[in-house]
């Protein structure tokens, strides 16, 4: 009896499981998921000297491969898309910047239909509202309060789509927003924020439950005022984004986060803009100009870090070489966490009987050497079918 034409078994490698890591595993592939056991005489890769994790998880995303979420065209979008992917992310959430909010409203339209069709997770809405104080590379006259009426706008133009807000909960309207997200099942993000320690652990109460990248964007730990970081590592209910990119964070901030907090509450992000991919040179990140050098994003004016130039598996490799995080505890932040919080962990995150056939092949030094999404292969790894 032949093997099934789409059943395919990827053989050899070691293979990260929520369980635990088995050597010499296999995942089976048929069709778009991931199945129980193979069919009779199916094809099998050698994977041997490889590991195999699930697809990345990216729920704070801006842009790649030159193609911007926050202003480009729908094939701008789908650019970004793909290079995520050859990058290890199966996954991904799309990310605005402050603007207008007609100008927000439809972007979530353009969005929300490529969301419809399958080619991202959601919308994350960052900014308008934000603090002046900690805006980063937003445009400070278009920042606004975050006002629940036009949080709702927003939500209503994305159509269901709607993962996640960053908000500056200290602000007028902020608590109000938070409790307005979380009754309909949008993330409240704290981020970008002048918040006080005890700001923060009433947003938390709330109904906040993500801090936008940890660290960045707000005020510092202090021993006398431990401000917004403190609230965030110390409560179970709060997931940490990271960016681990070396830019944004010292490697000793990363092991704080994940020391304090653990990896459950981690989740490895790029935010990256259209410069993720792609290479230096002048670029826009909404209405601000960018000016990417040796890898690094800065506004043209005032200097500031804009986003970053990250993929995922480079996040991955830096966690798991130079921070030294096991590799299940990076499996966990990259993929299963920001699964569990987008509510699509049903189908993706962990490599289980069921779920979509979305992988990544890392080599023994976990360099990306092959990308599959629901049973496709992005990117083909050496190994051939025997």
């Amino acid at each position: 009896m032949a093997g099934r034409a789409d059943s395919t078994v990827l053989a050899g490698a070691r293979v990260v499981l929520p369980t635990g890591t088995v050597e010499n595993g296999r995942v089976v592939v048929e069709g778009t998921r991931i199945a129980d056991g193979p069919a009779p005489d199916a094809p099998s890769l050698d994977l041997s000297g490889h590991w195999i994790v699930p697809g990345f998880v990216d729920m704070h995303n801006h842009g790649g491969g030159g193609g911007s979420f926050t202003s480009g065209t729908v094939e701008d979008v789908l650019t970004g898309v793909r290079t995520h992917r050859e990058h290890g992310t199966t996954t991904l959430v799309a990310s605005t910047v402050t603007g207008e909010m007609d100008f927000l409203a439809g972007r979530a339209g353009i969005l929300s239909e490529l969301v419809e069709q399958g080619e991202l997770a959601g919308i994350h809405f960052e900014g308008p509202f934000i603090s002046p104080c900690r805006k980063g590379a937003h445009s400070e006259g278009l920042l606004r309060h975050p006002d629940p009426a036009e949080v709702r706008k927003l939500m209503d133009a994305a159509r269901g789509t709607a993962k996640m807000f960053t908000l500056a909960t200290e602000l007028p309207g902020g608590i109000e927003s938070v409790r307005l997200l979380a009754e309909h099942g949008v993330i409240a993000a704290i981020g970008h924020t002048d918040a006080t320690y005890e700001q923060t652990v009433e947003a938390i109460d709330a109904g906040a439950t993500v801090a936008t990248h940890l660290f960045n964007a707000m005020p510092p730990l202090g021993h006398r005022a431990p401000g917004p970081i403190a609230a965030l590592l110390e409560d179970e209910r709060i997931t940490v984004e990271l960016i681990n990119d070396g830019t944004h964070l010292h490697p000793a901030a990363l092991q704080l986060a994940y020391h304090h907090a653990g990896a459950h509450r981690v989740a490895l992000i790029t935010d990256a803009m259209d410069a993720a991919g792609f290479g230096d040179g002048q670029y826009q990140l909404g209405p601000l100009a960018v000016e990417v050098k040796d890898g690094v994003a800065r506004l043209v004016e005032g200097n500031s870090i804009a986003g970053s130039t990250l993929t995922l598996d480079t996040a991955f490799h830096r966690a798991v070489t130079i921070d030294r995080i096991p590799v299940g505890d990076v499996v966990q932040s990259i993929s299963a966490n920001p699964a569990r919080l987008l509510g699509v962990y049903d189908r993706v995150g962990s490599l289980e009987p069921g779920k979509d056939a979305d992988l990544v092949v890392l080599d023994a030094d976990f360099a990306l050497k092959g990308v599959m999404r629901k049973g496709e292969w992005v990117v083909q790894p050496v190994p051939v079918a025997v």
